[in-house]
């Protein structure tokens, strides 16, 4: 009789929904209809590839689909239900019919080596319906509930698999290898009463939040898209009017951008993308998940809704809230989409706030032999800014006593008295795998969710720094607009600085670069201030925000300049960055000695 849970499969995706306890016996995995469903995956695979293995089901008929699956996939999850549990003579006593199936016990333990591995190539979810208690924030026992369900799952499928593989080898390996074949990503889901203006927005009170999450690495993604395209337009009309959600298709995922409090609505099309937020910003707590929120964002919208417009975001002046909605479908299954989406909310608000919102990276270093300094690198995707960053963390052993992130991607400048202070938005990076050192993107392998790692424009997602540090506040010695496409001679250096602030601020509009493939531009593009998530839309607030801070860091002697990363530069891509790190580096030492002798 099958087990019977809730969940689904698809052709790349497994998800299962619990409440309580799924099942304690390893023969219970394979008595599931969702195991019926992977086999016939897998029976397909082979199928198509015209495989081997499929002789292992004699004359048993194998055409079929997740749907209706064929007599094959529903026998052959019965014959390793009982082998889970019984050796194979003892199986054909209990079930005669499994004798086909079970004549060559050698190239059925082929199979199921094969058909493990193709389970653990699916994207796993288990997601748990429960309160997430916020006393167990901070109690000794914590949340370690929530973290052996997964663990239990783990373990009950890892069992399966090596039961069935020693009744039908006859012996137990000597060689064991805890790979993880359970979910790869758990979450804690619950309906939470937040502070709701009404409305339009009504309808998202029936949507279950993410509070809890759980990752299993490494995290390997296989998104539909590799890149974004477009643009993210301002409208007039909120993008929820005349919008129906399934709650039962829908979830949200509450998190903090810098200390803006945003609830991310999701269609489970794009969960896997969706649930990587994680990894990029601070999950919300238990209060700030009940307030209203700054920011709404709903991914996965009919694109009949939108029409021409897929990625759109308006101002709700009445509830004071940043409102974005983004289309469903393949084309938008890429993680540039939520994140920038996010970022261009973000900065809208910022702009509204008298805040100078900055596309770029800064970060606090204590040299070994100089001053501590809070430098900004300014520029859009593919400048150089973030692979700088990581530049500065190979060289880290060589020139720095401690680094600290205080923004990846995207931040702000506010002027408090005679301060300027940056802070920034994610604890996470969204970086290509192409231009990052591969020590430092593998040592990290434990932490990061890796996206299409096979095709172009390949990324990696991994938290990088604190929230505290995010949020804190901290005062800027430096800003650079990192220039990847000028070659480095006497008449152009690394670094270079600007004497007057109309000569900086032409540059930084200019925001010139040479597109890295990481969007649909190619070639030497240019994009004003080199943010196209906020400013672009509305220079009418930035631009007289911009003259105000760059005037402003004239008269505070804070030095503006360039950096010359050469990431546009082919054969520079790694080179480039180093290089530009290093004459930064000794470009403080040497200032610091200056003044020193002073």
């Amino acid at each position: 009789m099958p087990w019977r849970l809730p969940g689904d499969v698809t052709d790349r995706a497994f998800t299962l929904y619990m409440t309580g306890a799924v099942c304690t016996q390893p023969a219970q995995v394979l008595q599931t209809e969702h195991a019926v469903k992977v086999i016939q995956n897998f029976i397909n695979e082979l199928r198509e590839r015209n495989s081997r293995h499929l002789q292992v089901f004699a004359d048993l008929e194998t055409e079929g689909d997740r749907e209706n699956p064929s007599p094959a996939a529903e026998e052959m999850a019965h014959v390793l239900g009982l082998l889970c549990d019984m050796k194979p003579e003892d199986a054909c006593v209990r079930a005669p019919d499994c004798e086909k199936l079970l004549r060559d016990k050698m190239a059925l333990a082929e199979f199921v080596e094969e058909l493990y591995d193709h389970w653990r190539g699916y994207e796993r979810y288990l997601f748990l319906e429960a309160s997430a208690d916020d006393s167990r924030d901070s109690v000794i026992g914590g949340h370690m509930a929530f973290i052996y369900n997964n663990q239990d799952i783990s373990r009950l499928i890892r069992d399966a698999y090596r039961h069935i593989e020693r009744n039908l080898r006859g012996h137990w390996p000597r060689v064991y290898r805890q790979t993880p074949g359970g979910a790869n990503m758990s979450l804690l889901i619950e309906h939470i009463k937040w502070d709701c203006p009404g409305g339009v927005y009504e309808q998202l009170l029936e949507i279950r939040m993410v509070r809890l999450a759980l990752l299993v690495p490494p995290v390997i993604l296989y998104p539909h898209s590799i890149r974004r395209q477009g643009r993210f337009v301002e409208v007039e009309e909120n993008p929820l009017e005349g919008v129906e959600l399934d709650h039962r298709e829908w979830l949200c995922i509450p998190v903090l951008v810098g200390k803006l409090r945003y609830h991310v609505y999701f269609h489970r099309y794009h969960q896997a993308l969706a649930t990587s937020l994680v990894n990029l910003f601070e999950l919300s707590g238990h209060d700030e998940a009940r307030e209203k929120p700054d920011a709404i964002l709903v991914f996965g919208v009919d694109p009949d809704h939108l029409g021409r417009e897929p990625t759109v975001f308006h101002i709700d002046e009445e509830n004071d809230i940043a409102v974005a909605a983004i289309s469903k479908g393949p084309e938008f299954d890429y993680f540039g989409y939520f994140k920038k989406m996010m970022l261009t909310m973000h900065n809208m608000i910022m702009m509204r706030r008298g805040r100078l919102p900055l596309h770029g990276a800064m970060t606090h270093l204590r040299l070994r032999e100089g001053p501590e300094q809070s430098i900004i690198i300014v520029g859009d995707s593919g400048a150089g800014k973030s692979e700088t960053l990581e530049a500065f963390r190979t060289l880290a052993s060589e020139w720095i006593a401690d680094m600290t992130i205080i923004f990846d991607d995207m931040g702000s400048l506010e002027i408090e008295g005679n301060r300027l202070i940056g802070y920034g938005t994610e604890i996470g990076a969204f970086v290509r795998l192409d231009d990052i050192d591969p020590d430092y993107a593998f040592g990290r392998i434990d932490r990061g969710i890796f996206m299409n790692p096979h095709r172009q424009n390949s990324r990696l997602v991994l938290p990088i720094t604190e929230y505290k540090h995010v949020v804190a506040g901290q005062d800027v010695s430096m800003l650079l607009y990192a220039n990847n496409y000028e070659p480095v001679t006497e008449a152009t250096p690394i670094v270079e600085f600007f004497q007057r602030p109309d000569e900086a601020m032409n540059v930084f509009r200019e925001g010139r670069r040479a597109a890295k493939g990481t969007t649909d531009e190619r070639g030497i593009v240019e994009t004003y201030y080199a943010n196209p998530f906020g400013p672009a839309q509305r220079p009418d607030l930035h631009e007289p925000l911009a003259e105000k801070y760059f005037t402003r860091m004239h008269e505070m002697d804070i030095p503006v300049g360039q950096i010359r990363t050469r990431l546009g530069i082919e054969g520079m891509e790694r080179e480039g960055p180093r290089q530009a790190a290093e004459a930064l580096f000794r470009y403080l030492i040497e200032e610091a000695q200056r003044a020193g002798r002073r």
